[in-house]
């Protein structure tokens, strides 16, 4: 089932849609800092493309205004929000199955798309993991932000059901894509991918499943794994000068307490 937003998983823990951030109180049509509180939280867009990070141990949150925001629709704090608005194209590939590509130029920092599905709780997506077979492809993407105190906030969104073209992005060892969560209504965030280079109209749209492109080294749970589970590693097949032969490997949703 195609859906543009991510949905409250079967599980019921989470609801994507539910409003908890209080709006702003600009009337401009469009907000500007120091004035407008969501773009103080952090992090903030320059035209349509997510402005450069500088250099620090920790990256800032994306906050966009919401739907309790009085400033307009036009405001150049909404991206995100507003969904798909490039030409993209699903197609099969070679060897991985279906891939994307873009059917347009990209350019580098733009808004690409959401990685859409169901928002699951801890458990839920594990049962959901230890019930697939070593053939069967998984969806699931558990996402670890990492605080400045030391907190890990965890999102699980599994699109196999239900979700939206992100579903069918391929893993590269070398992407053109990255992503970050961004917070529009609530704490539960959209997982937005941005271009990490300019891309061609016609190439392969790939993201890093392990999270390692953009983070800090040790940012990401993948290690390496034990003998037995190396059988349910799938190879990968991105091509780069530094593919690394497998698929990332979590298994933090495969072990049990």
């Amino acid at each position: 089932q195609y859906s543009p937003d991510s949905v409250p998983g079967a599980d019921g823990q989470i609801n994507p849609t539910e409003v908890t951030f209080p709006g702003c109180s600009c009337r401009s049509s469009s907000c500007e800092l120091p004035k407008c509180p969501c773009l103080c939280r952090g992090h903030n867009y320059s035209s349509l493309c997510l402005a450069e990070q500088q250099e620090q141990p920790f990256s800032r949150p994306v906050f966009e205004c919401n739907s309790l925001c009085c400033c307009g629709e036009g405001c150049h704090n909404r991206l995100v929000q507003r969904g798909l608005q490039l030409r993209l194209q699903v197609f099969r590939t070679q060897r991985k199955g279906w891939g994307v590509r873009a059917l347009e130029p990209i350019p580098r920092g733009r808004f690409v798309c959401e990685y859409a599905g169901e928002v699951l709780g801890f458990a839920e997506a594990q049962r959901r993991i230890q019930a697939q077979t070593a053939q069967e492809p998984n969806y699931i993407i558990a996402v670890r932000e990492h605080l400045h105190d030391g907190r890990v906030m965890e999102t699980f969104v599994d699109p196999t059901r239900i979700g939206n073209v992100g579903r069918f992005l391929n893993h590269s060892c070398e992407p053109n894509l990255f992503m970050v969560p961004v917070r529009v209504d609530s704490m539960v965030p959209k997982l937005a991918l941005f271009a990490a280079a300019d891309i061609s109209a016609g190439e392969e749209l790939t993201y890093d499943y392990s999270g390692r492109f953009h983070n800090l080294p040790g940012a990401s749970r993948e290690h390496k794994p034990l003998e037995e589970e190396n059988s349910l590693r799938k190879p990968c097949y991105c091509g780069s000068s530094t593919c690394a032969s497998f698929l990332p490997w979590d298994s933090s949703l495969f072990s049990t307490p």
